[in-house]
């Protein structure tokens, strides 16, 4: 049996090959692995000092910092499981979150303190609140709380298959669901980028990509591991002439963008994109949503010889298909192969029934044909499981070359900004509403974010609602960027739906997109 080294085992090794090396920085501090090592080292014991043990969920609501990249490493050391928050969630969902998560313990940022306030009553098994900033009744102060507890590294028995994350994702019935993945999983990825990546001691990460996603664990933590440095930036806000000042200034080697983010950076103009020396960039990831192929023209000219990749996958099964460097653009639209040689996917037919690699190609030529693409988990999640495989609802095609196009969403989700928006969640909180009849909720193209969340509204006999009405009601209930930004109100009749009064979602795309 492989006995995998943990990412807190890995943090203690390489804070003796690399002591001069900085493991973590922002626009104010830089820590190197040995300083790091000692403060993880202060955070894993204090808390075991709140009664935090191997298998307890610490959650935590906090933006991008040096702190949360310090709580990843404590809770791997101490054998603990760590709940990132979206920090873009409201008040009832995070409160869903860390009582379904079963938490003994939570951090949150400063600027957070009067959200969780509001809710603190109703979590129910938290015994601990740490807060990171200024000091607030009820919390324990994280600097304080490091400040008391001794330096040494626990002494705690951390196998590879136990669990070390768990991540929320949207669920198709509006509510999110757990995944937990498993120490030896992220090391296996960590070695996967490195193999395709190229990631090494040399490289210096910009970690813009909120820490709370999956992305963001598979390939900040992939400089931790290699020994690499990361500086940490705030994600909620993306200024594209603040990220390429901190990519000349630190000589960033890597980063991730969704494609949001190149369209920020290339509304600048021509002038300005060239003031900036960007030439330590050697590779760029673009994930979430599909990189538009001016997009990628663009990136070649602006950074000469950078390699970039696309990468698709979900919180359940990590990294599933990689484009590689060579082929964007002989493959425009794909979005790779299977990673790293891995047997991750299978598909199906329309009827079921999976369909055998040499037949794919055959099938698809007999037409337009829509696969449901499955892919295997790395480890058993309590939801989502299907007999060895998960689904995402995804449909997609394999051409000869075994490349992987994605054709449609099989459940209507939503991407803006690289945020995933399930329409069944918004429509269940709309339809709440004492003056909505009917509403179903659809993404629009949209220039910026890809696409935004729009609906389209029945209202009762007799009521009225504003755009502002629905839009103020939703942001009480709803993360703003789950909230509607375009509504559509129509009478009954308007509503296209099937036969048997099922709404068809696609008409009121195509309806609705002119």
């Amino acid at each position: 049996m492989a006995l995998w080294l943990n990412l807190g085992e890995i943090l203690r090794v390489n804070a003796v090959k690399f002591p001069e090396q900085i493991a973590f920085c922002d626009a104010a501090r830089h820590f190197t692995y040995p300083q790091t090592n000692v403060r993880v080292n202060r955070l894993a014991n204090a808390l075991a000092g709140l009664g935090v043990v191997k298998g307890d969920k610490v959650s935590c609501f906090m933006e991008n910092s040096i702190e949360i990249c310090e709580l990843y490493l404590a809770c791997a050391k101490l054998g603990a499981v760590i709940n990132p928050i979206n920090f873009r969630l409201v008040g009832p969902e995070v409160e869903y979150i860390v009582n379904n998560a079963d938490a003994k313990v939570m951090m949150v940022d400063d600027e957070f303190v009067p959200m969780v306030e509001s809710i603190k009553a109703k979590l129910l098994s938290v015994n601990d609140f740490v807060v990171v900033g200024k000091p607030c009744a009820g919390f324990h102060e994280y600097e304080a709380l490091l400040a008391s507890a001794v330096e040494s590294e626990p002494v705690v028995a951390v196998a590879p298959a136990d669990p070390w994350i768990l991540l929320y994702t949207s669920g198709t019935t509006g509510r999110p669901k757990g995944v937990i993945r498993s120490h030896e999983s992220y090391i296996a990825f960590y070695l996967i980028n490195g193999a395709d990546f190229y990631f090494s001691y040399r490289d210096k990460i910009l970690t813009c990509m909120p820490l709370c996603h999956v992305n963001t664990t598979f390939f900040s933590f992939a400089a931790t591991f290699f020994g690499g440095g990361n500086y940490i930036q705030p994600a909620r806000a993306f200024r594209p002439e603040k990220i390429l000042e901190i990519i000349e200034k630190e000589k960033i080697t890597f980063l991730s963008l969704i494609p949001t983010h190149y369209n920020l950076i290339f509304s600048l103009d021509q002038e300005k994109l060239d003031s900036y020396d960007l030439s330590s960039i050697q590779k760029l990831l673009c994930s979430s949503a599909p990189a538009r192929k001016e997009h990628k023209e663009a990136i070649m000219k602006l950074i000469p010889g950078v390699k970039l990749y696309e990468g698709y996958g979900s919180t359940e099964a990590g990294i599933v298909t990689t484009l590689m460097p060579e082929d964007q653009m002989r493959k425009p639209g794909s979005i790779g192969k299977e990673s790293s040689g891995t047997d991750l996917i299978k598909i199906l037919d329309e009827n079921g029934n999976e369909v055998a690699p040499g037949e794919v190609g055959e099938l698809y030529s007999r037409g337009p044909m829509l696969f449901d693409y499955y892919y295997k988990l790395p480890e058993v999640t309590a939801e989502s499981f299907q007999g060895e495989y998960f689904s995402a609802g995804d449909m997609a095609r394999r051409d000869d070359e075994g490349y992987y196009y994605l054709v449609d969403r099989k459940k209507n989700m939503i991407i803006t900004g690289g945020e995933n928006v399930y329409p069944s969640e918004v429509e269940n909180v709309l339809a709440a509403h004492d003056d909505i009849f009917d509403v179903a909720v659809v993404g629009l193209p949209h220039e910026k974010w890809g696409e935004e969340v729009s609906a389209v509204i029945i209202l009762k006999d007799d009521h009225t609602l504003t755009e502002k009405d629905v839009v103020d009601y939703c942001r009480a209930q709803l993360a703003p960027y789950k909230c509607p930004k375009k509504i559509f109100f129509i009478t009954a009749d308007e509503m296209p739906r099937t036969g048997t009064g099922k709404i068809l979602h696609r008409i009121l795309r195509e309806r609705y997109a002119e």
